[in-house]
Order: structure tokens, then C-alpha cells, then sequence
């Protein structure tokens, strides 16, 4: 793959697992790479680990103000105000690797290949090469911003260097000609690029949205454009574990199933 052209680090990746994955980023002599706080599993020796404000990125102001402000708008996205750098300072390779947060994909993104620019939900930023921007997109659509599931408030990441995702369950790629649209479960959107229109649809038929279990909005994306769609997100499986977790489940293993709790005397 051609690197040539490119501002932000140049990194070589590896990705291991399948449900709980990690990236494995192998860093030249002088080169660095960024995480979210608390993402790193391991590293070679002779990599330093820098906690800085911010992303790190050309891009971002000088002086202590401008830092902050820059940081400042991470902590908008529900991130911390701080990030981590990693750089190898050792003279051969050496490897970083970070971990998934929870079960789901990891999603590599060449950011020169897609544009330079890439709209994501909050929390999904993992890592990226340094120069990569981690910054805040604002949805201009009143209703979108309210009810298109992440809120007026997204990630954005920009450069041309290499980044990386994460979403829940298993993650679909699509690319949508001019014109095409999907309508999507609003809290599967992980990711798209900017030349696709964000909007929701409301649900039609009171029956479908009253007892159709999908809430009362669809995202609909348009086309041309690239979209990354996650099976699980993490509500709702944070959802299911609560509801798991709030009522006594005696019947289980049982022939009987939820009868048992009916004449086990105990209920």
C-alpha cells in the first residue's frame, strides 16, 4: 500500500481476534501513535508512553489556551480531556497494541483513501496515527440532533493517516451510489462519510411504533457516500444485561420454563 503523500505518521497494523479483538500497530523509529486513555494492552520496550491534551495533531493550536480549547471539545463527546501518545524511541520496529473495549469489530480506516474526513458516534475512537485530528461534528438538522440517537454532538476525525474504530456485534460496510437510501436503527449508525445526508424518518402506523419495539425513529442515510453499521450497540446490550440482571430466573434449565416459578412455592 502507497504512503507517499501523506502528513500524519505512517503506521503498519495487525488486527487479532474475532469477537474481542485488538490492533496491533508496529511503529518505526520516531514514529507515534494516539489512543483513548486506558486503551493501550501492551507494548514493546524502547515505545514511551506521553499523556498529552488533545489528539496531538499538527492541526491543533499552539500555547496552553489553545490546547486546552482543543481538548476541551473532546470532553463534548463524552471522551476525556486527555489522550496518550506512544512513540517508538528505540532504533528497529517496535509494537503497540490496544484493545477493544467490548465485544464487537474493529474497523481500520485509511483516511486518505475516504477523504480525509470521517463523521463517527461518540466513544467509537480507539486509535490512530498521530496527525490524525480527533475533533467534534455538530448536527445542523434540529431533528437529528434530537433524536438520531447520538445526539447534536459527533466525533469527527480528520487527516490522512490511518484510524481506528470500534462498534458492537458485527460490522457491514456499505456504499451508497447517489440517491440510494438505507433507514437504519438509530443507535447501529457507527460511521459514514461526509458526502452522506444524515436524517431520521418517523415511524409510521401507531401499532408499529407503539408495540413495534423500534422506537419512533429511523436514521436514513443517503448516498453517494460511505456508512459503517454496528449489529450491536452498546445500549443495547447494556440494556439486556440490566433487564438480565433485574429479575430472579429460577426457570431456567428447567422443562417447566417460567412455570416453575408459579408452583416452586417460593414466588
Amino acid at each position: 500500500m502507497s504512503y507517499a503523500n501523506r502528513n500524519n505518521h505512517e503506521i503498519d497494523y495487525k488486527i487479532h481476534g474475532e469477537e474481542l479483538q485488538f490492533v496491533e500497530i508496529e511503529l518505526d523509529p520516531s514514529e507515534t501513535a494516539i489512543a483513548e486513555s486506558g486503551a493501550m494492552m501492551m507494548m514493546d520496550d524502547g515505545i514511551q508512553m506521553q499523556t498529552i491534551f488533545g489528539d496531538g495533531s499538527a492541526q491543533q493550536p499552539t500555547g496552553f489556551l489553545g490546547k486546552l480549547m482543543s481538548a476541551g471539545k473532546r470532553v463534548l463527546t463524552g471522551e476525556s480531556l486527555f489522550m496518550t501518545a506512544f512513540t517508538n524511541e528505540a532504533q528497529g520496529k517496535k509494537k503497540v497494541s490496544f484493545a477493544a473495549p467490548y465485544t464487537g469489530k474493529i474497523i481500520p480506516l485509511d483516511l486518505q483513501e475516504l477523504g480525509g474526513t470521517i463523521i463517527a458516534q461518540k466513544d467509537a475512537f480507539l486509535c490512530a496515527a498521530k496527525g490524525v485530528s480527533v475533533g467534534i461534528h455538530l448536527q445542523r438538522k434540529l431533528g437529528v440532533g434530537i433524536f438520531g440517537g447520538e445526539g447534536f454532538i459527533m466525533q469527527k476525525l480528520e487527516g490522512d493517516g490511518f484510524a481506528f474504530l470500534h462498534a458492537g456485534g458485527f460490522i457491514v460496510e456499505r456504499e451508497l451510489k447517489a440517491g440510494e437510501i438505507i433507514k437504519i436503527d438509530t443507535g447501529c449508525v457507527v460511521a459514514y462519510t461526509p458526502t452522506t445526508q444524515f436524517d431520521i424518518e418517523f415511524i409510521r402506523g401507531v401499532k408499529n411504533f407503539m408495540f413495534g419495539g423500534e422506537g419512533l425513529f429511523f436514521a436514513k442515510l443517503q448516498g453517494p457516500g460511505k456508512v459503517w453499521i454496528q449489529s450491536l450497540p452498546i445500549s443495547r446490550l447494556a440494556g439486556r444485561i440490566i433487564a438480565y440482571g433485574t429479575y430472579k430466573r429460577k426457570e431456567e434449565g428447567s422443562v417447566l420454563g417460567g412455570l416453575g416459578n408459579l408452583f416452586d412455592g417460593r414466588e
